[in-house]
């Protein structure tokens, strides 16, 4: 009995702890985004352009990190959001499936003077490599690009008379999201299509850094709509 009574007080000081202690909305971008460094991988949601984070993006246009590599679905257009941190000059590499959009000339340049590394990846193989990092996969077997030049170097199988290429999982420091609705804990939805790549991104990522449009109060979301728990989030 005395044993049960110390366990359901620690249960309950635990309780008191997470309602009252755990605040995960920040004061400034700066701050959110002071553990940056030189050389870190950085996913940015985003799909065409819906859900990209722009305010995050200009957050790291402004923290000045170079080298970076970026994960992300295209390679931005005109001369904002993704577009505005190619031209920047900071970005070594950028992992994506559609680098080439209407007016994406900053990135165009930049890649045919050597000035930036591009992998390209199918864009099911991109979400699938985001996903296979959150859930702790190691790799997946996949038909897509068996025979193209994007499988060269990678192993493939025979697998029942088919031919598989290998992937490997895309780990990151960083993920840049954008949610609709966020707590204090760091649970988010999302509003329709600009969810995209979100959920899997904050899964994958060290440290996930969400903008939301509004932050309400503990018990406001439905927790049967929560797409991305609280534990995936760090600012």
């Amino acid at each position: 009995f005395k044993e049960s009574s110390v366990n359901i007080h620690s249960c309950n000081f635990f309780e008191e702890y997470l309602f009252y202690m755990i605040n995960k909305v920040t004061d400034s971008l700066a701050q959110a985004f002071s553990g940056i460094q030189d050389g870190a991988v950085v996913m940015i949601g985003g799909f065409g352009g819906s859900g990209i984070p722009h305010e995050l993006i200009e957050g790291l246009v402004a923290q000045n990190a170079k080298d970076l590599v970026i994960i992300t679905n295209n390679a931005g257009s005109g001369e904002t959001g993704i577009a505005a941190l190619l031209k920047s000059r900071r970005v070594r590499k950028i992992i994506c499936s559609y680098p080439r959009m209407a007016n994406s000339h900053i990135f165009e340049t930049l890649y045919r003077s050597k000035e930036i590394e591009l992998e390209l990846t199918p864009q099911g193989n991109l979400a699938e490599r985001i996903r296979a990092q959150g859930a702790g996969i190691g790799g997946f077997f996949t038909e897509t690009a068996f025979g193209t030049l994007l499988a060269q170097g990678k192993e493939t199988r025979l697998i029942n008379g088919k031919n598989y290429v290998f992937e490997s999982p895309l780990e990151a420091d960083f993920a840049l999201i954008k949610g609709y609705k966020g707590d204090r804990w760091g649970n988010l939805v999302y509003r329709k299509a600009s969810r995209n790549f979100g959920p899997i991104m904050a899964m994958a990522a060290k440290t996930t850094i969400a903008q939301v449009q509004e932050v309400v109060e503990l018990g406001v979301l439905d927790p049967e709509q929560i797409i991305t728990p609280g534990i995936f989030v760090q600012h």
